[in-house]
């Protein structure tokens, strides 16, 4: 399993505790400049995530840099969780097409970012627009936006999971399946 975006790890380390033979926790650390610009606190990168590993004395590989890093490394995935990462790039498409070319056939992404209202497409937004003091949010996705980004990126089949409202804001949760080979 491949967790991009980790942050504290909590999705690797559940996957480890649930049996995954290997697990992966890649992060950019772009939560540090995140940290800093909303609340003023300086990070380091990747404490929680240390200190909660040597607690549960965990195996998970910690990588960190960008996710695209680990597409030429040839390594396969029979799942990849994204959680709360594609609103936060610049290239979503080339985001999904690289983690399309880590998943092994027939393997599954697990999909969690910002919504929009309805089942709209994409929306683009302005650094602040979506959360205050956040310049790193920069899109939106609807049913029918991300059904559409993931089928680009040469995923065979998207499901849309769940389309909550948190905290005042709509998120969606999908699965996008890779071709079987």
């Amino acid at each position: 399993m491949l967790d991009v975006g980790t942050f504290d790890g909590f999705y690797a380390f559940l996957a480890e505790r649930r049996g995954a033979a290997r697990v992966v926790a890649v992060d950019n650390e772009q939560y540090v400049a995140w940290v800093r610009a909303r609340w003023g606190v300086e990070l380091e990168g990747g404490e929680g995530f240390r200190a909660i590993a040597e607690l549960l004395d965990s195996r998970v590989a910690y990588v960190r840099g960008d996710a695209m890093g680990l597409v030429a490394t040839g390594e396969r995935f029979d799942v990849v969780v994204c959680f709360g990462i594609l609103h936060r790039v610049e290239n979503p498409l080339g985001l999904l097409r690289g983690l399309a070319g880590v998943l092994a056939p027939g393997g599954r992404m697990l999909v969690e970012t910002l919504g929009v209202a309805g089942d709209g497409r994409i929306e683009v937004y302005e650094p602040g627009e979506v959360y205050r003091r956040d310049d790193y949010v920069y899109w939106g996705f609807g049913a029918e936006g991300l059904s559409a980004l993931a089928a680009h990126a040469g995923f065979a089949r998207v499901t849309i999971d769940a389309t909550p409202t948190i905290d005042g804001h709509p998120r969606i949760l999908a699965t996008l399946e890779r071709p079987g080979d």
